[in-house]
């Protein structure tokens, strides 16, 4: 590729604004020959305005051709210029014009690619960029070298004459994807248009909604829809001891344990159709354990009713050849009584967790989902409860139980308004670890993250920094914009909170760049009005 082949017809001489004068690590400078060549111009089609920043520049060097922004532009104040300046004797004043290299192509290349180390040198010219050389640009801003078909357009540049924002599915979601932004800033608008083009190319993919924003937006031909604590549940007998553990959130060995008992013992109870706890103390040792261990693997069903009794039942221990009660035990296990009694007492959490056969099975959807092609799973959580922690403890049962399994079809895993799920309710230090656990493992077995939230404060710092793709809407806060701060230049940093409805910033370790959009809607329905005052 050659420089004379970017501008076809033209002669580049008509886009020549200067020389490189001063090259740094960080960027470069270029001294304009008169400020005249920084004058708006039109040449045939091409509307010309360098007068500015933020406008593309390329550089003719022996390395390649290097595509680089201009962000500075600077004229020397001093009488001499006034009087320039008065009597329009542009060509006497020499502007400075300082450039970030974002890209260069090589004489064998097609597109642009990242510069690394490589960069411009002294006296090589500098040409405006036409529309030849934005549009290479476009091709090239992904870095990503996957052979697939990009989505349908979602979204125009702000900066590029409002041209359309075509992306491969890998470029978005191969890092997990995350976007952020302020109530009314629109981030529910921007994570439907996406997942309007997903569903629309055919993308497999899991929804996971806690207001029912979406219950609408998709029909049933292209998403089975599911509705938590309606016609879906789950029966106690489908978890592990494991979950068990995550779901009641214990913190110790011998919280697990005690839980563990318990859940034993009400197995038992169940096997032998008895409607109420176990009690212990008093029993026989040897005659009980033998009883207990009569409950087999397929005796899995419990009553979920009498957790928080049972627990508090096994607090016993061992005297000569009998149970004793033991208060020590007691106190001790009184923290996750009082946690359990909680979560089933002020929470949906018997809504979810019950035995009916009638309803479908989540894990069993969630199974049929992970290993069927070409079928998208809506899971509707709002009958649960808002504020409730069920959510996140439902999240982390969904995490954990679709890890466990093996050679899965890959999928996007959409979860909006992810701060609903990730803070603890016991601890407002604390996340689930669930989500955790898929950003650094699903990867490997197919599952890319596409979550939302109002705050990127709101997710675990660990889960933030396993993903590689923000779009990032209007945030007001210095604190949000600070947890953020890492995948913006400083630039755009600094442009967070100018953006208006509908814009944002899309960032990603597989883009070439930061880019500015403004997100397309999508005609799907959307429950996600403000009501008026």
């Amino acid at each position: 590729m050659t420089i004379d082949s970017l501008y076809d017809k033209l002669d580049k001489n008509n886009f020549y604004i200067g020389r490189i004068s001063q090259v740094y690590r960080d960027n470069s400078v270029a001294q304009v020959e008169n400020l005249s060549l920084l004058s708006h111009r039109k040449i045939f089609t091409e509307s010309l305005t360098p007068n500015t920043i933020n406008y593309l520049v390329i550089i003719d060097s022996v390395r390649g051709i290097f595509l680089g922004e201009v962000f500075q532009t600077k004229v020397s104040s001093s009488e001499k210029l006034h009087d320039s300046i008065n009597y329009g004797k542009l060509e006497t004043i020499f502007p400075e014009i300082s450039i970030d290299i974002i890209g260069v192509m090589t004489h064998h290349d097609k597109n642009f690619r990242l510069p690394e180390f490589t960069t411009v040198g002294v006296s090589e010219k500098v040409y405006l960029a036409n529309r030849i050389v934005i549009q290479r640009y476009l091709e090239s801003i992904e870095t990503t070298r996957t052979i697939e078909m990009q989505l349908q357009p979602f979204a125009t540049y702000l900066d590029m004459n409002e041209a359309e924002v075509s992306l491969k599915p890998s470029t978005i979601f191969d890092h997990h994807m995350f976007v952020v932004g302020a109530t009314n800033s629109g981030k529910s608008t921007s994570a439907l248009s996406i997942l309007d083009k997903v569903i629309n190319a055919n993308k497999k993919t899991l929804i996971i909604d806690p207001t029912g924003e979406y219950a609408d937006s998709f029909s049933k031909e292209e998403v089975k829809k599911l509705n938590l604590g309606i016609d879906t549940t789950i029966s106690p007998g489908k978890l592990s001891m494991q979950q068990w553990s995550m779901l009641f959130e214990t913190n110790s060995n011998t919280q697990s344990a005690v839980l563990a008992e318990a859940i034993h013992s009400l197995r038992y109870q169940q096997k032998n159709k008895q409607t109420s706890c176990l009690t212990k103390a008093g029993q026989n040792i040897a005659k009980l354990q033998q009883q207990l261990a009569t409950v087999s693997k397929t005796d899995t069903d419990f009553d979920i009713s009498l957790l928080p009794e049972q627990i508090a039942a096994e607090s016993v221990s061992e005297n000569r050849d009998v149970f004793v009660y033991d208060t020590f035990k007691a106190n001790v296990n009184n923290y996750l009584v009082q946690k359990v009694t909680y979560q089933l007492g002020n929470t949906s959490f018997l809504k979810f967790f019950n035995h009916n056969l009638q309803l479908l099975d989540l894990l069993d959807e969630i199974n049929s989902f992970v290993y069927t092609p070409n079928v998208s799973l809506y899971i509707n959580t709002s009958a649960l409860g808002a504020a409730e922690g069920i959510g996140g403890m439902i999240i982390d049962l969904i995490c954990n139980y679709i890890l466990s399994q093996s050679n899965i079809i890959p999928f996007v895993f959409f979860i909006d308004e992810i701060h609903r799920y990730t803070k603890s309710h016991y601890s407002e230090e604390e996340f689930h670890k669930g989500l955790t656990l898929v950003a650094r493992e699903g990867r490997k077995k197919g599952i890319f993250l596409f979550l939302t939230s109002q705050n990127p404060q709101d997710v675990s710092p660990v889960l933030l920094g396993q993903i590689g793709t923000m779009l990032i809407h209007r945030l007001t806060h210095n604190d949000e914009i600070r947890a953020i701060k890492n995948h913006l230049d400083d630039y755009a940093v600094k442009q967070v909170k100018k953006l208006n409805q509908g814009e944002s910033i899309l960032t990603s370790v597989n883009l070439m760049r930061n880019i500015f959009l403004n997100i397309t809607k999508c005609n799907r329905k959307q429950y996600n009005g403000t009501p008026l005052l």
